[in-house]
């Protein structure tokens, strides 16, 4: 998964999960502030990655599913409590992490590696 991908799901479960808006996400594996938002009412998940004058949206009441338009591919997301999992037709592989506070963590089946964000 690439990495700005990952800093968006980042920024969807933070929103999801926090209900309030995340206006910024930084990424531990590159040691830098990401530019992205994200709001998720009504079901409905809304964000923009500045880094990539990018938007990202999609969702529904139990889903958080999005379209990020920076790579033209849909990614699913389901969040149960503090864990979610999904799928990035991107990379065409899996993903899974949780969300402790404002601290989250995600493996990426492609890489093999956990990646961790603040939002």
């Amino acid at each position: 998964m690439k990495d700005s991908t990952r800093a968006k799901v980042a920024a969807a479960v933070g929103a999801a999960y926090k209900k309030k808006s995340v206006s910024s996400v930084y990424d531990y594996s590159t040691g830098s502030h990401k530019s992205i938002s994200a709001k998720v009412e009504n079901g409905t998940l809304s964000g923009f990655d500045y880094g990539s004058s990018s938007h990202f949206s999609g969702g529904s009441n139990d889903k958080l599913d999005f379209y990020d338009y920076e790579t033209s591919s849909h990614v699913q997301l389901k969040l149960e409590g503090s864990k979610f999992s999904g799928y990035d037709y991107h990379s065409s592989n899996h993903f899974s992490g949780n969300i402790n506070g404002s601290f989250v963590s995600i493996y990426d089946y492609e890489t093999g590696q956990h990646y961790n964000f603040s939002v």
